[in-house]
């Protein structure tokens, strides 16, 4: 249509040239509305596709087995979930307006084919050339964007690990090296960024110029065309017009190529999470349990953790066996190393036994669903892990909707509730990041706290009561043997007051069971029980209390 106005203007400004220029107005205005809404569009399903794709991968890892986080460092699952999915989602906001330009490439070919078949062909002389540069910047590329991405994670990695492990680096005064671990990390991806730089700037601005090249051969075979009167100036005109429609694709084709190159290696990435199976799964069938018989017993268990090469040479665990009825109370003791905590990640089934079976109320736990299971065995960790969200909700974790009676009531027994109550906002009142605003032995109780609300019928407490002064672990041990109503706990306890708190003291060695019975009764007969209590309680006293332990906030302070 410009073709034909400008060769209508060498006749005068007659009524074709005014409809002419009118269409074009028209043409113009409605094309700024259609591009506007398909970009509006574009982008608001690009961005849903970037809320999906990190929906699926959050619930793809919220399912799968702690083996799966035991080998992968946090900082580069955040990676994955953050910055490779915002690197697909960039990529499908303008992979369409590049396939968009392709389709105005071949519209535009069309046309120049129709109007003069030579000169078409001179404006695409440089299109073999720019494909071949294409194709060599794509294969430079791909690799750097895999050593990128890696690389992003492993910086990522380093400032989580310091972010939360700041107390420990600032009480060893480990700054400095750990500000050069980052430094080298950084350099590494220094690199990684500087190499593609310079790929990009060895290849772009050769992808930019040939277009101009082209619009520098049919300005020249034009004109001459033109002065020759085999064209018009208004073909002139058109022509340059699909040339610079020819170059879009070529201009884009330089930033498609690097983000698409790295939309796959980081969709790569994400696949092998999205592709890594779950190793605890409800089977099929599975049977849901509401409130179990807190009967839970150990058949002959062998476990050791990793697999392959990675595998423990020598089991954690070696034919355990022991049974614990409905309401007793058995504590756990042991040497260090010999696999107590691992009794209560299998009791939960955060692992699966590799040879016999646990089995809680008569019923091997990998035939039960995984959510009922954990609703009925509630494990509470030694490092208690609280969010950064008020104690109601820390306490309510495992049960939301929980009345504040409750809430309250769970504080009492864990014997936390005056702590809270003392605050200016009470049960509202926000901890910091990880808790550390309490003692270590307020988030203990908090944690315990947590795992009273949810009733479960086996509560395990994994050196739970380590940071808590004796006074008030006995206040606590007093009000569980008053609410417990058929509870079974189980206690993992290296701690003499603790473990004078069980009916049962099981004694564990070299994967396991070597000798039961009351605490008396291997007091008198068991020489390595002795034995390991008394290191047990030689390391607690050559070990000083930390800033945050429970002598320093006894019940009733604030944090």
């Amino acid at each position: 249509m410009a073709r034909e106005a400008i060769d209508a203007a060498g006749d005068g400004f007659g009524d074709r040239l005014r409809l002419l220029c009118i269409l074009l107005g028209v043409l113009a205005v409605v094309r700024g509305l259609t591009g506007g809404a398909y970009r509006y569009l574009l982008f608001r399903l690009s961005l849903r596709i970037d809320t999906e794709l990190r929906m699926i991968t959050y619930r793809h890892l919220s399912r799968l087995s702690f083996s799966f986080y035991d080998r992968s460092g946090s900082g580069d699952i955040i990676s994955r979930a953050n910055t490779d999915i915002r690197s697909i989602q960039i990529l499908f906001a303008f992979a369409p307006m590049m396939g968009m330009a392709v389709l105005t490439f071949f519209l535009a070919f069309g046309l120049m084919l129709w109007i003069h078949v030579p000169l078409t062909f001179v404006a695409l002389a440089t299109l073999p050339v720019g494909t071949l540069v294409g194709n060599r910047f794509r294969n430079r590329f791909l690799p750097l964007s895999w050593i990128i991405q890696g690389r992003s994670a492993e910086v990522a990695g380093v400032v989580d690990e310091n972010v939360n492990g700041t107390r420990v680096v600032k009480s060893f005064a480990a700054e400095r090296a750990e500000i050069a671990k980052l430094s080298r990390a950084a350099r590494r991806l220094q690199w990684a960024s500087a190499t593609s730089v310079d790929v990009r700037a060895r290849y772009n601005p050769v992808l930019e110029a040939l277009p101009r090249v082209a619009m520098g051969l049919v300005l020249l075979y034009g004109g001459w065309l033109a002065i020759d009167g085999q064209v018009t100036i208004g073909t002139l005109f058109a022509f340059g017009a699909y040339i610079i429609m020819l170059q879009l694709p070529f201009r884009m084709f330089g930033f498609i190529v690097m983000q698409s190159q790295r939309a796959a290696a980081s969709a790569e990435r994400i696949f092998q999470i999205l592709d890594t199976p779950p190793e605890i799964n409800s089977p099929v069938g599975a049977r849901v349990l509401d409130r179990a018989e807190g009967r839970l017993t150990f058949d002959d268990v062998t476990f050791g953790y990793g697999r392959g090469t990675a595998r423990s040479a020598r089991p954690i665990l070696d034919g355990f066996s022991m049974q614990i009825l409905p309401g007793e109370t058995v504590a756990l003791v042991g040497p260090t190393g010999c696999g107590k905590s691992t009794v209560a990640r299998l009791a939960a089934r955060f692992y699966d036994a590799g040879g016999g079976a646990v089995r809680l109320a008569g019923g091997d736990v990998r035939d039960l669903d995984v959510e009922s299971l954990r609703r009925n065995v509630v494990v509470v960790f030694d490092e208690p892990f609280l969010f950064s969200t008020s104690l109601r909700d820390n306490i309510a974790f495992g049960r939301p909707d929980a009345p504040l009676a409750e809430v309250i009531e769970a504080a009492r027994i864990a014997q936390i509730h005056e702590t809270v109550a003392s605050l200016p906002a009470g049960y509202n009142s926000v901890v910091g990041e990880r808790g550390y605003t309490l003692s270590g032995g307020q988030r203990q109780r908090i944690a315990l706290a947590r795992a009273l609300l949810m009733d479960p019928g086996v509560l395990i407490l994994d050196d739970a009561l380590s940071a808590i002064d004796m006074g008030v672990e006995e206040a606590i041990a007093a009000a569980l043997r008053r609410r417990r109503a058929g509870r079974t706990t189980l206690l993992i306890a290296h701690r003499l007051s603790t473990i004078a708190l069980a009916d049962r003291v099981v004694f564990t060695e070299d994967g396991r069971v070597t000798a039961t019975g009351t605490h008396a009764e291997l007091m008198a007969t068991q020489a390595r029980y002795v034995q390991v209590l008394a290191d047990a309680e030689a390391r607690e006293a050559e070990t000083p209390r930390l800033a945050g332990a429970e002598v320093t906030a006894p019940e009733g302070s604030a944090p």
